[in-house]
C-alpha cells in the first residue's frame, strides 16, 4: 500500500477561488483512476460537496471529533489521497492544529505525504498568508496558487514587491489557474456538477444532459490546461499513488 497523502486547499482570503481548485484535483485524481476522499470544512453547508457528494463529507475543522474523522482513518480508507478544502479564514489555524496533533511532525518522517496547495488573492494581504503558512511548511509540498478563475486584472502587483514576498518561501512552487470563460463557469456553478461531469455532458446522477456544445468545448480546453499544470507538478507522483493514468479521452 502506498502512504497516505494529505492535500490541503485553502486561504485565509476569502473569494480567492479555493474551492473551485479543489474541484479541479478531484476531477484530475479522478480522472487518473486514484481513488480520493474529500473534506469540506465550510460547515453546515459546503460547495464543495455540492460539486462532488459521492466523496465528499462536511466536517467542523475546529472540532476534535472531526478531526479524529480525518486524521484517525488515513491509513484505514479507502481513497489513497485525502483532499480538505479548508473555508476561508481558517488555513493559519488549521495548520496550526496539524501541528498540535503531530501531523506535521508525521509528515516530516516520511509516514504521511503532505502537500498544501496555498490559494492566493491581488492583494497584497493575500501575500502576507505567505510568510505565515510557510512556518508550517517543513515536510509539506508547498504550492503557492495564482488563480485566474474569476479575477482578469489579478497580480498587478510591483515585480519586485512580489519578488521580495516569493523568496521568503524556501522550495515553494508557483502553480497557474487560467481564466475560464464566464458564462462556462456559470453554467457549471448552475448545473451542479464536477467540471469533468459537465464536460462529459452528464448530470448529477451521471445521466444524460443537454449542456451546451460550445461551453461544454470551452471547460473542456480550459481543465486540460489546468491538468497540464497538474501533470507539470507531478501530481500524482507527489501522491505516491500505486494507481496509474487511466485515458482522459474516454471522460471526455
Amino acid at each position: 500500500m502506498a502512504k497516505p497523502a494529505v492535500i490541503v486547499v485553502g486561504a485565509d482570503k476569502g473569494g480567492v477561488g479555493k474551492t473551485t481548485v479543489s474541484r479541479t484535483i478531484l476531477d484530475y485524481f479522478s480522472a487518473n483512476n486514484v481513488p480520493t476522499r474529500a473534506f469540506d470544512t465550510e460547515s453546515p453547508r459546503g460547495t464543495l460537496r455540492r460539486f462532488h457528494p459521492d466523496v465528499t463529507e462536511i466536517v467542523d475543522m475546529t472540532s476534535t471529533a472531526d478531526q479524529m474523522k480525518i486524521f484517525d482513518t488515513l491509513n484505514t480508507a479507502k481513497a489513497s489521497v485525502t483532499v480538505i478544502d479548508v473555508r476561508a479564514g481558517l488555513m493559519s489555524s488549521a495548520l496550526a492544529s496539524l501541528r498540535d496533533i503531530g501531523f506535521l511532525d508525521a509528515a516530516k518522517t516520511g509516514q504521511i505525504t503532505f502537500a498544501v496547495f496555498h490559494i492566493l488573492g491581488p492583494s497584497i494581504a493575500s501575500l502576507d498568508e505567505i510568510a505565515e503558512t510557510a512556518k508550517f511548511m517543513s515536510g509539506a509540498k508547498y504550492f503557492l496558487v495564482k488563480n485566474f478563475i474569476n479575477n482578469t486584472s489579478f497580480f498587478e502587483w510591483d515585480q519586485a514587491t512580489y519578488n521580495a514576498y516569493f523568496r521568503k518561501i524556501k522550495d515553494a512552487t508557483e502553480i497557474t489557474i487560467p481564466k475560464l470563460n464566464e458564462m462556462a463557469y456559470e453554467q457549471v456553478e448552475v448545473s451542479s456538477v464536477p467540471f469533468l461531469r459537465f464536460v462529459a455532458n452528464k448530470g448529477p446522477k451521471n445521466e444524460a444532459a443537454n449542456y451546451s456544445f460550445v461551453l461544454r468545448g470551452y471547460v473542456r480546453h480550459w481543465l486540460a490546461n489546468v491538468w497540464s499544470e497538474y501533470d507539470r507538478i507531478k501530481l500524482t507522483d507527489i501522491v505516491a499513488s500505486k494507481e496509474k493514468s487511466g485515458s482522459r479521452a474516454s471522460n471526455k
